[in-house]
């Protein structure tokens, strides 16, 4: 029997997206099953070297047809954007706007995930989602729980489909987490609580099915 995730029919347009090993792959995928006009903006925060000065945005943005850029400090917030945290800076979204800082290391790493998820808990409340893709460690754990206690809606890559299980598995061990899906089925899930609308998973894609 399915479960419907959103039977709220919330209107989720605040998305943010944390992986580390394997997780540029696992973006793309997610990107590809986006439309230009999604009704929503994405942070994604991805691991990188402590020294990489890379800009991500035209590999991201390769196979979606969403605008993908590496942001400014203060630079607004707008839909059908997706922002890629820069090298050496964690990012945060506070007031409708991009925040950047060089704070210290989270989980060894700047960009690490847990600050932006826990930004968006405190600023969207229920409006957010958060998705945990493949990685090792276990950053964006504390982000998503976080994001459920403010009412969002906690997403993860399926571990057996991640290159790196870790950071799924330590979410799904700590969290309240809606469901552990593809990467595929993470990007049609996004579009449809984007626009308010449920979104149908199987019983073996619930965590709790599996404790």
């Amino acid at each position: 029997m399915g479960i419907l995730i959103n039977s709220e029919r919330i209107v989720r347009d605040v998305m943010v997206v944390g992986a580390s090993a394997g997780g540029i792959r696992a973006v793309i995928h997610v990107l590809s099953r986006l439309p230009a006009n999604l009704p929503a903006f994405m942070g994604v925060v991805i691991h990188r070297g402590n020294h990489s000065s890379s800009n991500w945005s035209e590999v991201l943005g390769s196979k979606t047809k969403l605008r993908v850029v590496e942001p400014s400090d203060g630079v607004p917030l707008e839909c059908g954007v997706v922002y890629i945290a820069p090298g050496g800076c964690h990012m945060r979204f506070e007031h409708d706007r991009i925040a950047l800082d060089g704070d210290a290391k989270q989980h060894h790493t700047r960009p690490a995930v847990d600050p932006l998820f826990a930004s968006v808990a405190v600023a969207y409340g229920n409006r957010v989602v958060g998705v945990v893709l493949t990685g090792g460690g276990h950053d964006g754990m504390q982000g998503l729980l976080d994001v459920t206690m403010a009412g969002g809606l906690s997403l993860v890559q399926k571990p057996s489909e991640a290159e790196h299980a870790s950071m799924p598995e330590y979410a799904i061990a700590h969290d309240h987490v809606r469901a552990a899906l593809t990467v595929d089925k993470i990007g049609d899930a996004l579009l449809s609580l984007s626009r308010g609308e449920p979104f149908p998973i199987d019983d073996a894609e619930t965590p709790a099915a599996n404790d």
